[in-house]
Formats: structure tokens, C-alpha cells, sequence
């Protein structure tokens, strides 16, 4: 299974790509969408749209895994990176792809095995999970991966099986 992982923004959106089969997971290809900090943001809206598309036609992924909100302390950020996903969603729609949302928490559950992980404790596990010598830049990138990696592990539990 191809699964994409998405770490919503609106600065920068980390997408990571991964094949599980089985239990093991490998690192297809990863990355990120920018969008000029000074420019008009409806533009940058179209901007993530449009690449956000390109990246589904070239990924082909079997699904795909998004990260969902979640407000911190900058509330305008949040309304932001809000508009951003919904621009995201809408793309993952549009292509007929299945899409799974995961909290901040579930990420850590299922990587780490503990929902309050540092985020570096996420970085390491994703890291030794997926083989790798060093984690991929940027940090938004790496998010991307363990979600990923969050869905490829919650899609094969045995509870994810039986509801089917």
C-alpha cells in the first residue's frame, strides 16, 4: 500500500510517501510545498492546490493520511493553516483518494507508542523504522512521514481488520 502522509501549512507542507507491506514500511519519496511568506494568501492557496494535484498525479498513492488541527496559542496561524488543509482535502477529494485524519496524538501513539512523544523522540522512531541514516529535511517533511507511517500502523492493526 502507497500511502501518502501530509503535514498541512500554509508556509510549508511536508508530504512523505511511503510503501507498507506487511509490517515494513520504505521511504518512497518526500518533501515539501512552499509558498512565499510576502505574497497575497489566496494565492498561496492556489499555489498548494495546484501542487498539492501535481503530487497525487505523480504519487499515486492507495490513500492517504493528513494531520488534523490543532490550535495551539496563535490562533491566526491556526486559521491559516485551517484554509490551507481545507485547499488540501479538497485536491484528495477531487482525485478519489481515501483519506484518513489523524490527531498529534494518534501520530505519537502509533509511532512511538507513548501520545505525548517529543517530537524528536518521533523523528528517532520514524528514523529506525523506516532504515534510515538520518532523517529527511525539512522538519515538516519528517511530520509527514510519521504520518504516514501512523496510518500504515493503524490500518493494519487487527482492531482496523475486524471493522472492516
Amino acid at each position: 500500500m502507497r500511502i501518502l502522509g501530509i503535514d498541512p501549512g500554509y508556509g510549508i507542507t511536508g508530504f512523505g510517501l511511503i510503501d507498507a507491506q506487511r509490517g515494513n514500511s520504505a521511504l518512497l519519496r518526500c518533501g515539501a510545498i512552499t509558498t512565499p511568506a510576502g505574497m497575497d494568501f489566496p494565492i498561496r492557496l492556489q499555489m498548494i492546490y495546484n501542487d498539492m494535484v501535481e503530487l497525487l498525479k505523480l504519487a499515486q498513492p492507495d490513500a492517504v493520511a493528513i494531520e488534523e488541527l490543532f490550535f495551539g496559542q496563535n490562533v491566526t496561524t491556526g486559521i491559516g493553516v485551517a484554509q490551507s488543509r481545507g485547499v488540501i482535502l479538497l485536491a484528495i477529494q477531487q482525485a478519489s483518494i481515501p483519506i484518513f485524519q489523524y490527531k498529534p496524538m494518534q501520530v505519537k501513539q502509533a509511532v512511538v507508542g507513548y501520545g505525548n512523544a517529543t517530537k524528536h523522540q518521533v523523528m528517532d522512531m520514524t528514523k529506525r523504522l523506516l532504515h534510515l541514516e538520518k532523517m529527511p529535511k525539512p522538519d515538516d517533511a519528517a511530520d509527514a512521514i510519521a504520518i504516514a507511517l501512523c496510518h500504515a500502523r493503524s490500518s493494519t492493526s487487527l482492531l482496523a481488520q475486524l471493522q472492516k
